[in-house]
């Protein structure tokens, strides 16, 4: 077992999930809430993809389309926590980042990657949030033109575990994450 006390290995386990996320669908970082900040100040959270995890660059990746309710928020503030809860390690892990958007040929050499059948989340008319006459009153185009990477640099981790006794901490990137803990 390793020593509750060691901050290192607390972020050492917080990104091990982070990456688990990235590369299995059952993972429970897999689908992270992402919370915004609407234009007119109402907060907004959906569950996203987490598409990549980088602890080197410090970043997280996920993929929207360029027409939703998410990319007005962004632009309007650029600041987005993401959230995960793992039930099986009683970790929560709080990502606050800020997003850089990237759509059109930035973007290009994802969009040959996203298979087929995940390209139709990329694309519909009318754009997403829009009223419609009944469940079915939209057509899906899988189109690159609305595919959107969205880099989330992140600039604090927060991890509490609930386990006896709880812990958490919380990691800055501006202090080269050495991390601190904090009373849960």
């Amino acid at each position: 077992m390793t020593d509750p006390n060691d901050l290192a290995a607390f972020l050492d386990l917080g990104w091990r999930h982070l990456t688990r996320g990235v590369a299995d669908r059952h993972a429970a970082a897999r689908h992270p809430v992402f919370a915004t900040v609407s234009p007119d100040g109402h907060p907004e959270a959906r569950t996203v993809v987490l598409r990549a995890a980088s602890r080197s660059n410090g970043t997280v990746e996920i993929h929207t389309d360029g027409g939703s309710d998410k990319i007005t928020s962004l632009r309007a503030n650029p600041l987005a926590h993401l959230v995960i809860w793992d039930e099986k390690s009683n970790l929560q892990i709080r990502l606050s980042t800020s997003v850089t958007i990237q759509q059109g040929e930035a973007v290009a050499t994802r969009w040959h990657n996203v298979s087929d059948g995940s390209r139709m989340a990329y694309g519909a008319t009318p754009r997403p949030g829009t009223p419609i006459a009944n469940a079915h009153a939209y057509k899906k185009l899988a189109s690159l033109d609305w595919f959107t990477v969205l880099t989330c640099r992140i600039e604090s981790i927060e991890l509490m575990q609930l386990a006896d006794p709880h812990r958490r901490a919380v990691f800055n990137a501006l202090d080269g994450w050495k991390g601190a803990w904090w009373v849960p």
